[in-house]
């Protein structure tokens, strides 16, 4: 175990020295994480997808198969669901994670689920690729010490009101203990706007990839909450240099038990991937052509 040295400066979020394994000053290049032959962080694009939710066995297996039809290989659904309000849906539970590595098992896609507490951790990181701390969570300092331990990559989100740098310190105690493979994740963060769920937060991609040597991806979905500006939202990302997206679809928004109205549909869903893939190769043109990094 890796433990980071105790700091004489208080809490200050600014100092580099406070998130010394998540720096990019100590480390040579970008991290390349590889979670079932894709490569997150590296020249290629990497594209999540998935319904919000497992809600059946029918509606994962219906998804999955359009995903891989758009060649896409990770799939992203939530078996434990942490809610604002208590009575909505709350996921399926320890249900949802065999449904899902019926999934991974059918489909051959590498899965992204959500632990939300210590106890339902060991469970999701039996069937996971990637273990995902949900922004309500990223300062849940027990939780991030257990993601520590694992040896399954970690997507940490970005809370709904943390800094850069406040989200640096989150995956400061992941890395510190042992576990090197933190994917960031930019979910859109609470200001006094109305128009959408969150304000999307595309500046902090490449502020944050100066700084650190993570991946960074976006979640559009989550970030803006409505299906319309998913799509130019994603984009968005991707051409100010996310390393990959993480995009919500469902077969049948309008029935979803959770999160529907920001679900593309099968033919968006195919749309923006082929559109995605378009803008980071035209970027990579660039950085051929001109020697910019992104």
């Amino acid at each position: 175990m890796r433990v980071a040295t105790v700091s004489n400066q208080g809490d200050a979020a600014d100092d580099r020295n406070s998130y010394r394994f998540a720096s990019s000053d100590n480390t040579l290049g970008r991290l390349v994480i590889d979670v079932c032959g894709i490569s997150i962080g590296g020249p290629t694009l990497a594209v999540i997808g998935g319904p919000c939710g497992v809600e059946s066995k029918e509606q994962v297996f219906a998804v999955a198969r359009y995903i891989t039809e758009s060649g896409v290989g990770l799939f992203r659904a939530g078996a434990f669901k942490p809610r604002t309000n208590p009575y909505s849906f709350q996921g399926l539970g320890q249900e949802g994670i065999e449904l899902l590595a019926l999934v991974k098992r059918e489909f051959n896609l590498g899965i992204v689920t959500e632990a939300t507490d210590l106890e339902s951790f060991p469970g999701v990181e039996k069937v996971a690729d990637v273990v995902q701390i949900g922004a309500r969570n990223m300062q849940n300092f027990a939780l991030l010490r257990r993601a520590g331990i694992s040896e399954k990559p970690i997507l940490l989100k970005r809370g709904q009101g943390a800094t850069l740098e406040e989200w640096l310190l989150a995956a400061e105690y992941i890395l510190s203990e042992g576990n090197a493979r933190v994917i960031l994740c930019e979910r859109g963060i609470r200001t006094w706007s109305n128009h959408a769920r969150n304000t999307f937060d595309v500046s902090v991609i490449p502020a944050v990839k100066a700084l650190s040597h993570l991946p960074v991806i976006a979640d559009p979905s989550h970030a803006v909450g409505r299906k319309d500006l998913v799509i130019p939202c994603a984009l968005a990302g991707v051409a100010a240099g996310a390393d990959g997206i993480l995009v919500e679809t469902h077969c049948q928004p309008s029935s979803a038990l959770s999160d529907g109205q920001q679900a593309l549909l099968p033919n968006e869903f195919s749309m923006l991937v082929n559109q995605a893939f378009k803008i980071k190769n035209s970027l990579q043109l660039v950085d051929t052509n001109n020697g910019l990094c992104f």
